[in-house]
């Protein structure tokens, strides 16, 4: 955090006499910041001397005002209205609430003195100004000011046209829309707040779907689809025109679902976009996904492995050929997994080669191929393709039918370490998937080093988790797994870093089956499910429901979410 000259003064006295420092660690920072553009602050931090929550402790008690801790705080939407966005990054602040006409502000220098009297003018009341960390400040800025209020003014300077209709069951709607309205500034600007506020809100998804009366825009944050703003109807075409055009697609043709993408830097970060639409009864259906690339090199350990887990996988990606196969519903981080898998295996001697549909992130020194019909480039033309390039390891991106699991089968007995996904409820179920796609099971028993199942469950906010009473339906499943009885489990009790959810980020919950050649042996004599799960377990194989319950003790998740994402019948 940026320190106001008279702290910086006295920071190295004061950091020294509390111990935090030697006078020799002082002397180098400020050696340092002579020789760069760094703050003294930042120096500090980045070395490890102390830390950003110590450093506003410090200038708090310099500054003799409060110091508060912003997560623990709910904001006050009264006390946002009154300053504006542009404001508060300008100056690093954040109004926190309203208390007898005095305006509370977290400041990053509370004695900016040309900063409180523009809030304290632009308020209109006074200001009561408290210390706060400089890095919590701007990620509670980027998540409590939120661009619906500014959509909606740039949606009322659109201009009437004749050829816009306030309901779409008018014959009007079937027009095209006009150039000059698709082009118009306040639609391109609320498309671009639009994409930017979900970009701040982590949103995996935005939904455009238009209903009988009004436009419905939602994000989709952690799994969990959330309302975001509704907006008129009337702007629902030159809205959709607007994305079909950045996305390369037909706006003349609403009839026919069309994908595209495009890609956009927004708030500092490159992010691509994926769009699809389809036809509905009130018009048509938008849906974006975001593909932040801030986010694509994850390793394996941050994916929510358990320690046991993490090293059994390793060791089959540590295999030299063979077929490791991940399996789960869409939306339960197989591509994640793939993707933090191949960036492990990502060394200098190996030559890698992906086939996806589509390529969602880009990998220096993979080469990734995207499927396209269109030009004859299916998962199993590209397979044939990618086996004459000489690879060590190939990704495809998913086995959808026979021909495409019979070339990858045949590429893993050969010498290739093929990793690819599919849709199945379980590990056992998988070889059971390949069986219904028609592959023999002594291809599957000598080609198969693993499986991984998997699902995406929601964190418990780390910033307002707290224990709490669990329903009686959620004591008696962990009771009846982890064999213990407890009335408690942490629960988040929302706050700004959660949006008030109790939840912020997703983990995975796991079930790893190494083949043993037991397990060989049955899938060979066409056992039954049933047997197979028992020798898997047997041989070390946590199911996918106790991997679950075994989070929920470490208080990283909830038995609601565990019951919402992975229980079935017969659990």
């Amino acid at each position: 955090m940026a320190l106001s000259r008279t702290v910086e003064k006295n920071l190295g006295t004061v950091l020294e006499h509390s111990g935090l420092i030697t006078s020799e660690q002082w002397q180098n920072v400020l050696s340092a910041h002579e020789n760069t553009s760094k703050d003294i602050s930042q120096i500090l931090v980045e070395e490890g001397l102390v830390t950003d929550q110590e450093l506003a402790i410090i200038a708090a008690l310099q500054h003799n005002v409060p110091c508060i801790d912003l997560k623990q705080r709910n904001l006050d939407p009264r006390a946002l209205k009154l300053i504006p966005e542009s404001m508060a990054r300008r100056y690093n602040a954040i109004p926190i609430e309203i208390v007898d006409d005095v305006l509370m502000v977290a400041m990053e220098d509370p004695w900016n003195i040309r900063a409180m009297e523009d809030m304290a003018a632009q308020a209109g009341m006074t200001i009561r100004q408290v210390e706060a960390v400089s890095a919590d400040i701007r990620k509670f800025i980027d998540l409590s000011y939120k661009v619906s209020s500014e959509v909606e003014r740039e949606i009322s300077h659109i201009s009437e046209s004749p050829q816009k209709c306030t309901s779409l069951k008018q014959k009007a709607e079937e027009d095209r829309i006009s150039a000059d309205v698709i082009a118009q500034t306040p639609i391109v600007r609320a498309v671009d707040l639009i994409i930017e506020q979900a970009v701040k809100d982590r949103a995996s998804d935005v939904h455009i779907v238009a209903e009988e009366d009004s436009l419905r825009i939602r994000y989709r944050i952690d799994g969990i689809l959330h309302d975001a703003m509704t907006l008129p109807l009337s702007v629902h075409l030159p809205m959709i025109s607007r994305l079909k055009i950045l996305a390369g697609m037909n706006i003349a043709d609403r009839r026919r679902p069309q994908d595209g993408q495009f890609s956009i830097k927004t708030g500092g970060r490159a992010v691509d976009i994926r769009v699809a639409t389809s036809d509905t009864v009130h018009g048509e259906m938008v849906v974006m996904r975001i593909l932040d690339k801030s986010f694509a090199l994850l390793n394996l350990a941050e994916l929510g492995f358990m320690p046991d887990a993490l090293q059994k996988y390793q060791r089959m990606l540590n295999s030299p050929f063979g077929m490791i196969l991940l399996s789960g519903p869409t939306g339960s981080g197989k591509t994640t997994t793939l993707y933090a898998s191949v960036n492990q295996l990502n060394r200098g001697e190996r030559n890698i080669m992906t086939i996806e549909d589509p390529v969602e992130y880009r990998f220096g020194g993979i080469n990734q191929v995207q499927v396209n019909p269109a030009a004859g480039m299916t998962f199993a033309d590209g397979l044939r393709a990618l086996m004459r390039l000489d690879p060590d390891v190939i990704l495809v991106g998913e086995i959808r039918d026979r021909e495409t699991a019979q070339i990858a089968i045949q590429a893993s007995l050969t010498g290739h370490l093929v990793l690819s996904s599919i849709h199945a409820n379980d590990t056992v179920g998988t070889i059971f998937r390949l069986l219904d796609l028609g592959i023999e099971p002594f291809l599957i028993s000598s080609s198969l080093v693993g499986v991984v199942a998997q699902r995406m469950i929601r964190r418990v906010c780390a910033h307002c988790r707290k224990p709490a009473k669990a329903p009686p339906e959620e004591q008696i499943v962990y009771e009846r797994e982890i064999g213990e009885k407890r009335s408690e489990f942490y629960y988040g009790q929302g706050c700004n870093s959660c949006a008030n959810t109790g939840y912020r980020g997703r983990c995975g919950v796991y079930e790893i089956m190494e083949m043993s050649e037991e397990s060989r042996r049955l899938v060979l004599g066409n056992a039954s499910a049933q047997a197979i799960r028992e020798k898997a377990i047997q041989d070390g194989m946590v199911p996918m429901w106790r991997d679950g319950m075994l989070k929920v003790k470490q208080g990283i998740t909830t038995p609601y979410e565990l019951l919402r994402n992975v229980y079935s019948i017969g659990q």
